[in-house]
């Protein structure tokens, strides 16, 4: 089931899965706390948020989730919107600097890779793609969610926030269904190849 099987068909593969995993919820919750208090909220580095210890940023239950099912989260970045001098914009910009985050660790991983002929970062770049784009499901809590509020106009705005009441609804859908493999794997294996293919052909 899951990550789990993993520990005993390759010990070395599961504790290469779930190292990247960490490192990549980190980074991506280290890259909302920063931009939050970069945009004026101090909320984030009273909380000890703006770090890269992991410990300051995984999740109980996500990481539980992470190991039966291979995704989880980290612990939600807090922001008081109060601070932010662009609520609405600024909301988003926190928002979407998770998941651009790990499609910029995805690149240097896949660089580093064919530097240094290491396959098994490969691995772990795909795991940051396939993180980055989960998050940007538009489903309240993931970063999408807000991503798409930020984009709409005020009053369709309200409109999408009340879709938050039905969020426990959704979250169980996509951890019970293959939804995420459907709309994530394809979209993350993409740009993978994309990008791989165009760094080999420059080194």
């Amino acid at each position: 089931m899951g990550l789990i099987t993993e520990l005993f068909n390759s010990p070395s593969a599961f504790i290469l899965i779930v190292s990247g995993l960490i490192v990549s919820i980190t980074i991506h919750e280290f890259a909302h706390a920063l931009v939050a208090f970069k945009l004026g909220d101090p909320t984030p580095k009273l909380q000890g948020r703006v770090t890269l210890n992991p410990l300051a940023h995984l999740d109980p239950l996500g990481s539980l989730l992470m190991i039966l099912f291979g995704f989880g989260w980290g612990k939600p970045v807090e922001y008081d919107i109060y601070n932010l001098n662009h609520p609405k914009r600024d909301t988003g910009l926190i928002s979407i600097a998770g998941p651009l985050s790990n499609i910029l660790l995805g690149v240097v991983l896949i660089i580093l890779s064919r530097v240094f002929n290491i396959q098994e970062l490969m691995l772990v770049a795909y795991i940051n793609f396939f993180l980055a784009f989960f998050n940007l499901i538009p489903i309240y809590p993931l970063d999408g969610f807000n991503v798409v509020l930020s984009l709409l106009p005020y009053d369709l705005a309200e409109r999408w926030r009340e879709t938050e009441k039905y969020s426990l609804i959704f979250i169980l859908v996509l951890v019970f269904t293959n939804i995420p493999s459907i709309i994530v794997t394809p979209i993350s294996s993409l740009l993978m190849v994309t990008i791989d293919t165009f760094i080999k052909n420059l080194l």
